[in-house]
């Protein structure tokens, strides 16, 4: 593997130009753009496009509507349940976090009530496009991974969503794990980007992010594969049945190193 410290040596010490092989070898060690270059005292014209293409992105991911159809034909023999939350709109939702952590009350009262291990709710959060792309994905990897006596809950869809939207479903099903999988915050390297939540037995407006695990920039091949992120939330799942809990108790340890005697 190249060495990232053996590179920055090589651009300390050689051409600063950005089209030098230098930069190409810095590159890829990060998704990050460095050494652009300047055109006169602007960037060049090439990099301001691909950063105005970038924050095109975002924002489309931002506003793009839940297409939970696509979403639910990608789950066979799953059972879906579709909800709203108190949000009414995605221009509510984006000015009103807090109506997006609640569950609107018709919904409420079609959900099914069962003895559930786990609850998957798939939320479009800010990123529909990361929905669309890897939830169904990563619902049906981390399901293959279960114990076979696990009962799995029907799949919630779930529209204009934030993560706590996931403690209230769950407290009205009875599920004792809830994972929200959810579309995150784009930014201007990353626009698809799924984050996959896990709490165990929460309490709607009790539990709080402390009380979470967090697998976060789900989205090959750029991030953490649909086998990497399903091995490690269903490890932590199991895990978190024998612990009885989630959140800072409850750490990932499949990628820990073992000391040395």
């Amino acid at each position: 593997m190249p060495s990232a410290t053996a590179d920055l040596a090589t651009a300390r010490a050689g051409d600063r130009k950005p089209d030098a092989p230098l930069w190409a070898a810095l590159r890829r060690h990060t998704q990050a753009r460095i050494g652009l270059g300047r055109a006169g005292t602007s960037l060049r014209t090439r990099h301001r496009l691909e950063l105005q293409t970038a924050h095109a992105a975002a924002r489309d991911a931002v506003h793009s509507p839940f297409d939970s159809d696509t979403v639910a034909a990608a789950l066979p023999g799953l059972p879906t349940v579709r909800v709203r939350s108190a949000a009414p709109d995605r221009l509510t939702y984006l000015q009103r976090p807090d109506l997006g952590r609640r569950l609107d009350p018709t919904d409420r009262a079609h959900l099914p009530v069962g003895e559930w291990d786990v609850l998957f709710v798939i939320a479009d959060g800010l990123s529909s496009r990361a929905v669309h792309d890897h939830a169904a994905t990563m619902v049906r990897e981390t399901v293959a991974r279960l114990p076979a006596d696990w009962q799995v809950a029907p799949v919630v869809l779930a529209e204009q969503a934030r993560v706590a939207l996931g403690d209230d479903i769950a407290a009205a099903m009875g599920a004792v794990l809830v994972v929200v999988l959810v579309g995150e915050r784009p930014g201007m390297s990353a626009a698809d980007s799924l984050g996959a939540y896990l709490t165990y037995r929460p309490v709607p407006a009790v539990t709080t992010d402390a009380d979470r695990n967090c697998l976060s920039n789900i989205r090959p091949p750029l991030g953490l594969t649909y086998e990497v992120a399903a091995g490690k939330l269903a490890g932590l799942m199991g895990r978190a049945r024998e612990a009885g809990g989630t959140g800072v108790g409850l750490k990932d340890e499949s990628d820990a190193t073992p000391l040395l005697p």
